[in-house]
């Protein structure tokens, strides 16, 4: 179903709203707003149908006396948003678990919200759930999760160093990342590697030149580990920040080595992740995912011996699963007790090599979630930060947990948008936050590793630009 809006700065969170409640439906119908307004009053007008069946919504909303041109866009796209939901909720005779909220940092709103004096903290639940229309449990999520968030410190000096390898072994059905398949690039992947330590010297001596601290390092994907040991320790031996925090994202099990172990403990790295997806063998063939659940397994007690801090990612609504194959994942994952859990939910987008309607069990996705945030918190684990997606199934989200303290302050920082972050690699997106100022700037890589490696040059001119 199709919105056509007047107020073209709205329109596209509209039309996110409207694909929300109408993601699996061909709709013969529109839905068109208009939108006026009269000194401090704000109309929204809402026409569903068409000639003698359509229907016309009018609600109006005053803007406070004082406001500025800012406050009154954030303000107008609020209330146009919320207006459009309770139509469309009335119409379809549905709800969503995020209300009005398209966004994809829910935690950040409301952060935001309080920062700016607009609530107080302890009603942060009561205005997500009368103004939003987020339901109970989920603002009562978002209220915890900002009560783990203890780490965030705000600081233009402060940055996050996150290096990107997009590769993987194989392509799993539900990717939609810019990641490619090993072996389609297996010739490129020295060359790639030169000029992500290329990149990485650029941005080493404009860290000093400019007097950043390095709080954190990521390095993600794609797969890491599908580099060697000996490229690994070319990468690794050139980072040298006395950082408390360091993350490899070892996630495909059968790219794991003691060799490759050893290389990420001798150089620093306190944190890797595992990540099984599911622990039901048919559903990682169906999905393209080439593990067993013994090199899982095997995989985890090695790192164990390491002593790293290990998050495991799971995904609620795989390809063919139902709530039982998923519970016994999370009974699976609550014996191995890693620090931290991440439950995603899945989201289909364009990129991916399967469609919405191969997902045959969307109705038992929301159980899924909450059984896992129940069982979770029984066990022990606490949530500390959130990010939604867009075609994610249900509209639902995705969850990190962790244990014993063990927060990734990486995780925090990325998805609060609470500390600059200088990305290194094809498909990595630098920024830089002005915490005095609230404002973000984003710095964009070549996404393709072909492009990067032609255009190197290119991208560390920027970067360097964009950084001083």
């Amino acid at each position: 179903m199709k919105i056509f809006c007047q107020n073209a700065e709205v329109e596209k969170d509209m039309q996110d709203l409207v694909n929300l409640f109408y993601e699996e439906e061909d709709c013969s119908f529109s839905v068109e707003h208009k939108s006026a307004k009269e000194g401090q009053t704000l109309i929204s007008t809402i026409l569903i149908g068409s000639g003698p069946d359509e229907k016309k919504y009018i609600k109006n909303f005053i803007l406070p006396a004082d406001v500025d041109a800012l406050l009154e866009k954030s303000l107008t796209k609020r209330h146009f948003k919320n207006h459009l939901y309770e139509v469309l909720s009335e119409t379809s005779k549905k709800a969503l678990p995020w209300g009005s909220l398209t966004g994809v940092r829910p935690t950040k709103f409301a952060r935001d919200m309080v920062e700016r004096g607009e609530i107080k903290p302890h009603l942060i639940s009561e205005v997500l759930v009368r103004d939003y229309h987020v339901s109970s449990e989920k603002a009562r999520l978002v209220v915890q999760i900002l009560k783990n968030q203890k780490c965030i410190i705000k600081n233009d000096k402060l940055v996050d160093l996150f290096i990107n390898i997009p590769v993987c072994p194989s392509r799993c059905n539900y990717c939609s990342f810019i990641s490619s398949e090993l072996s389609r690039v297996q010739d490129k992947l020295e060359t790639y590697l030169e000029c992500v330590l290329k990149e990485l010297d650029a941005a080493k001596k404009m860290i000093a030149e400019n007097s950043y601290i390095v709080r954190t390092i990521y390095i993600g994907g794609g797969t890491p580990t599908v580099l060697s040991a000996e490229q690994l320790q070319r990468l690794l031996s050139q980072i040298n920040y006395p950082v408390g925090e360091f993350t490899v994202e070892c996630g495909r099990a059968d790219t794991i080595t003691r060799e490759k172990l050893e290389v990420l403990k001798k150089n620093g790295v306190t944190r890797i992740s595992i990540n099984p997806q599911t622990f039901c063998e048919t559903t990682l063939k169906r999905i393209g995912r080439k593990t067993t659940n013994k090199q899982v397994l095997d995989a985890y007690m090695l790192a164990m011996e390491y002593d790293f801090v290990v998050n495991m990612d799971i995904i609620a609504g795989l390809t063919g699963e139902r709530l039982g194959i998923f519970k016994r994942t999370i009974n699976t994952l609550l014996e191995l007790y890693p620090q931290n859990i991440t439950v995603h939910t899945l989201s289909i987008k364009n990129a991916a090599q399967i469609c919405g309607e191969e997902v045959k069990f969307k109705d038992e996705i929301p159980k899924m979630v909450d059984f896992a945030e129940k069982t979770l918190v029984e066990n022990g684990y606490k949530p500390y930060y959130m990010y939604r997606q867009k075609h994610q199934m249900g509209g639902l989200e995705n969850v990190g947990y962790y244990r014993d303290e063990n927060v990734c302050i990486f995780n925090i920082d990325s998805m609060e948008d609470t500390s600059s972050v200088i990305a290194i690699g094809a498909g990595a997106i630098s920024k830089r936050v002005f915490n005095v100022e609230n404002r973000i700037e984003r710095q964009p890589n070549c996404k393709f590793i072909e492009d990067y490696i032609s255009r190197i040059d290119e991208m560390i001119e920027k970067k360097v630009k964009f950084f001083s």
